[in-house]
């Protein structure tokens, strides 16, 4: 249940369309349904913007089952499961057909195509796993990025090639092992957000991830924002976050409001 069909319920119930009783049963299921091992959260999209999503780490693949079908038995916006075993994306997509499994990741429901311009880029082919993820992430909820693939700062002249792509850019994604070092490259580049995900890919004392973090924190192009190691689903959350404020900044409506 998120903001705009919440305002489609209160109208049908205003102008007849839709029993007040019908109503109530819906709203019934708001903030959360209580399936015993999980209380799903149905009011998050009214509260962040974006639903639930069903992590699949830790769970039975009955479990993640019975959480996605809760999840799309309620009108509303993409249904994701994210790190899925083999076995918990088998289960999942066959009592809920209709998704599309990407990799580790299944999608139901995906969101309509959206025109904003986000840039995706990995530092090294060791990194693609983490940016898949966060590409899958964004195409759920509408957005198509700029892949930019194997630009990493050991062959500097591949992401200057790109400038021009990441100056047009409303907002960037860098997946970097190693050092990090590509994170400050993009944020010297670009005016727009740059979200900066670390990746376990490297060497000696990368430190499985800990090096290109602390790196990324340390980062001289001020601004950039960091997710955990590995966490491609964090940064496209962040960057969904980051479009979302804007729009509701730019917003001409309630600017009006306003004066």
């Amino acid at each position: 249940m998120d903001e705009a069909l919440l305002r489609q319920l209160i109208d049908d119930v205003r102008t007849g369309a839709l029993p007040a009783d019908d109503a109530v049963r819906r709203l019934r299921r708001l903030p959360f349904a209580d399936l015993g091992f999980a209380r799903v959260d149905h009011h998050r999209s009214l509260r962040q913007g974006m639903a639930e999503v069903v992590y699949g780490p830790g769970k039975m693949p009955e479990q993640a089952v019975a959480i996605v079908r809760e999840l799309l038995d309620q009108p509303g916006g993409p249904v994701l499961l994210t790190r899925a075993s083999a076995e918990q994306a088998a289960a999942a997509l066959s009592f809920n057909p209709g998704g599309e499994r990407y990799g580790a990741t299944v999608v139901w429901r995906p969101a309509a195509p959206r025109s904003e311009r986000v840039v995706l880029a990995a530092a090294g082919t060791a990194d693609l796993p983490v940016a898949d993820e966060c590409g899958v992430v964004l195409a759920a909820h509408g957005l198509a990025p700029q892949r930019l693939n194997d630009v990493g700062v050991a062959g500097l002249h591949r992401i200057l090639s790109e400038a021009d792509s990441l100056a047009d850019a409303e907002a960037v994604v860098v997946v970097a092992g190693m050092e990090g070092a590509l994170a400050s490259v993009v944020g010297g580049l670009t005016a727009a957000p740059v979200v900066a995900v670390p990746t376990s890919a490297g060497y000696g004392s990368s430190l499985e991830g800990v090096t290109p973090l602390l790196a990324m924190l340390s980062s001289c192009a001020a601004g950039v924002t960091v997710v955990g190691v590995d966490n491609g689903f964090g940064a496209a959350c962040a960057v969904l976050r980051l479009l979302k404020t804007r729009d509701r900044v730019a917003s001409p409506a309630e600017v009006v409001a306003d004066v």
